[in-house]
């Protein structure tokens, strides 16, 4: 959690001194910027606390398997909030990934009622603030580093309290090693990442939509598995699984496929085009 607080630190810090410096702009604060802001906040909150929660009540590959039900929560929110609509070919690759992915954990389909929820509520949290980080990221709204500076700001103090609450900041006070440089320069490298990580998030539903987000979220952790089965040396081999592993990459790609097709579509002349 304290490392959650060093992250929000460095975006606060480097986009206000980017901003100082008029590399990049976002609106000054003013009374309308918490309205304009809101739920984001609030989803960021539920969005840790069930993360965190839901990730001890699980075995690994059950939790995997419901995080992946972000994918088509992103899709029914992105109909509702922003209007949006997917073709067929996109709903079922969307599915696709769901089906392999029920499949690769075959064999731990263990329940649990409380992880279940929590890991459930997760995935409500994580499709609401992709859809409404797309939405305030509108240029008359706060724009993408807008809602990467006042998320951070208004979050990084709830946050610190939530974290003495818990004891973390308390043992972080004690940690010993605060003098090795060594330890330190990961640390800082670790927030440095994690701002990295929360921007090129930001930017890729920006120029793409949450949805693309999630699934390429999703290709990762399927690619990161093919790697471990050749290098991790820690992948224990199934028949179940690898199937699975196969069947959500093939819907992943599927749907990239028709992303990519959609978007290199000519766009359709409007009427005042046509009268132009």
């Amino acid at each position: 959690m304290v490392l959650g607080i060093g992250q929000m630190a460095t975006t606060i810090l480097i986009l206000y001194v980017s901003k100082l410096n008029k590399i990049i702009h976002f609106p000054d604060f003013d009374k309308s910027i918490p309205v304009k802001l809101f739920p984001l906040p609030l989803l960021y909150v539920g969005n840790h606390i069930s993360g965190l929660t839901s990730t001890s009540k699980l075995s690994l590959p059950m939790f995997t398997v419901l995080r992946k039900f972000t994918i088509p929560l992103t899709l029914l929110l992105e109909i509702i909030i922003l209007g949006k609509r997917y073709s067929l070919g996109i709903i079922v690759s969307v599915f696709t990934i769901i089906l392999g992915a029920f499949i690769a954990a075959g064999s731990d389909l263990s329940f649990n009622l409380e992880g279940y929820t929590f890991v459930l509520l997760n995935d409500i949290f994580t499709a609401a603030n992709g859809v409404y980080t797309k939405q305030k990221m509108d240029p008359k709204e706060l724009g993408k580093y807008g809602v990467l500076f006042y998320n951070a700001y208004f979050m990084v103090i709830p946050t610190m309290l939530i974290s003495f609450s818990t004891g973390d900041l308390q043992q972080v006070t004690d940690f010993k090693h605060w003098t090795n440089l060594l330890f330190l320069f990961q640390f800082l490298l670790s927030c440095f990442l994690g701002f990295l990580l929360m921007y090129s998030t930001v930017l890729c539903s920006h120029y793409n939509s949450a949805l693309t987000t999630s699934v390429v979220g999703a290709i990762k952790n399927i690619s990161i598995a093919y790697i471990g089965m050749l290098i991790g040396g820690d992948y224990i081999f199934s028949i179940l699984n690898f199937v699975g592993l196969n069947i959500c990459m093939a819907g992943g790609l599927r749907y990239s496929f028709l992303t990519l097709r959609d978007n290199n579509k000519p766009k359709q002349p409007t009427d005042v085009e046509n009268t132009s």
